[in-house]
């Protein structure tokens, strides 16, 4: 039996809830890799570097502009995100630590930020800064030489 409610995810890869990528639009290129892995890693291409157009996420405007904001230090002049990973030994791993990174940005410009509300500043605080510059003042004022007042 099947479920008439059930959907099959659509092709491509999944980065979050509802946001599906072709295979194509992420682009993984493969270099050697620094770090453990002795002799593996200087004979292997093991890091693993995806690049993907920041237009070519199916996402908001609104997500669009805080995944620009938030992956400032990954994008390119061009809008490119290039995500870079080289901490396994293995390169499906690295591929893999690479799409994670990409899916926990989108995850976090896909949440808008919380609204700011704006609050008054309670009158005891009011207070206690003019009874602060009276004691202040006070202090200051006692300094002068005798005979000023």
């Amino acid at each position: 039996m099947s479920d008439p409610h059930f959907q099959p995810d659509p092709p491509g890869i999944r980065l979050g809830p509802g946001v599906h990528v072709p295979e194509s639009v992420l682009r993984f290129s493969y270099a050697s890799s620094t770090g453990p892995g002795g002799q593996n890693v200087n004979k292997r291409l093991t890091k693993a570097i995806l690049r993907v157009r920041a237009t070519d996420l199916p996402l908001t405007p609104g997500a669009q502009q805080r995944l620009r904001k938030l992956g400032s230090r990954w994008m390119t002049d061009d809008g490119e995100l290039v995500i870079a990973a080289d901490e396994f030994r293995s390169q499906s791993r690295n591929r893999e630590a690479c799409l994670e990174r990409l899916r926990e940005l989108v995850a976090q410009a896909r949440t808008p930020p919380k609204p700011r509300r704006k609050t008054a500043v309670p009158q005891s605080a009011i207070r206690k800064r003019l009874e602060a510059k009276s004691r202040r003042s006070e202090t200051k004022r006692r300094r002068g030489a005798p005979g000023d007042e």
